[in-house]
């Protein structure tokens, strides 16, 4: 993973508070355990059947049976447990989770958002994302501002099949934050070293901006 998703992850981390149970999407999300500055406050889930998911391990650390959702390696906290897929889901679709933090290829105008498909591209299904979507009390997406061609990711429209119809709650990439409030986007914070004309030229969606970042 780069310096900006590290970066990205990052500043997820800052919105999550003690005692949360929170699911971590594939990607940039999985990130997130690693920049928690206590790693016992908050209590990461993932849906193939873990609640108490820690940080990446040193390689000499791995045990090839501790792994999340996206089948990569992850570490233990105290008190961890380990259930069925099924009981997983049944956690997500019961409000148990608080948050989830999911990964995006395009967020529109009104905060929903588009994450599993791309057109051509062969796919297994919606996956997780569907039930975190609907399930999970708070929605935050972290993702890269553009994509990799440089095409914003934050846009009037999805082109790609939207994952739910349920909006997400905030939009946090290396360069802004964005809230989600009255059905449009409200920038509530610039990271360092960004400014407010780059981001309104990477940013094809119209947004509203809190007073105080002005």
């Amino acid at each position: 993973m780069s310096d900006v998703q590290h970066a990205i992850a990052a500043r997820v981390a800052r919105h999550l508070k003690p005692g949360q149970v929170v699911n971590l999407g594939i990607g940039i999300p999985t990130l997130v355990a690693d920049h928690l500055p206590d790693r016992g406050s908050v209590f990461f889930q993932t849906e193939n059947g873990m609640l108490g998911v820690g940080p990446t391990p040193a390689p000499e650390d791995v045990n090839p049976n501790l792994i999340h959702a996206g089948k990569l390696p992850v570490s233990e906290t105290p008190g961890a447990s380990y259930f069925a897929s099924s009981a997983s889901f049944g956690m997500i679709r019961g409000g148990r989770v608080e948050v989830a933090v999911l990964g995006a290829l395009q967020i529109d105008a009104t905060g929903r958002i588009a994450n599993w498909a791309l057109p051509g591209r062969p796919v297994l299904g919606v996956g997780g994302a569907m039930d975190l979507l609907v399930g999970a009390r708070t929605v935050i997406v972290a993702t890269t501002h553009t994509a990799k061609d440089g095409a914003p990711k934050i846009v009037p429209e999805c082109a790609f099949p939207l994952t739910a119809d349920r909006t997400v709650d905030l939009v946090v990439t290396e360069a802004a934050t964005f809230a989600v409030e009255d059905g449009g986007l409200v920038l509530t914070e610039l990271a360092a070293g960004t400014t407010l004309d780059w981001v309104r030229a990477h940013t094809t969606a119209p947004f509203r901006i809190r007073e105080t970042v002005r």
